[in-house]
């Protein structure tokens, strides 16, 4: 499902117009980002959280030549799903 067939099954699930759906959409995004850049965490009860991993600096490898690189640190955003999710995903039908 791409963001068009998002804001479409959403108009039809609450009768908003498209253009709030988008803007809804676009600012639910840009502040879970923003507050995964300050480190935070955004929890939604029952469907999951959004967070940060730390990822330590340490030794790899370039695939292409096998020469020694020094890999650094960094976070990287990921998604945790709540009970709720989990257990409507994997209903059995």
């Amino acid at each position: 499902m791409n963001k068009a067939e998002l804001t479409q099954a959403i108009e039809a699930k609450t009768g908003l117009n498209k253009d709030d759906i988008d803007k809804v959409i676009k600012a639910f995004t840009e502040v879970v980002a923003d507050e995964l850049a300050k480190d935070g965490k955004v929890q939604l009860i029952g469907f999951g959280t959004f967070e940060t991993s730390k990822r330590a600096a340490h030794e790899g490898r370039n695939p292409l030549t096998g020469e020694k690189i020094q890999v650094p640190a960094s976070r990287s955003p990921k998604f945790k799903p709540g009970r709720s999710l989990k257990d409507r995903v994997d209903a059995k039908d």
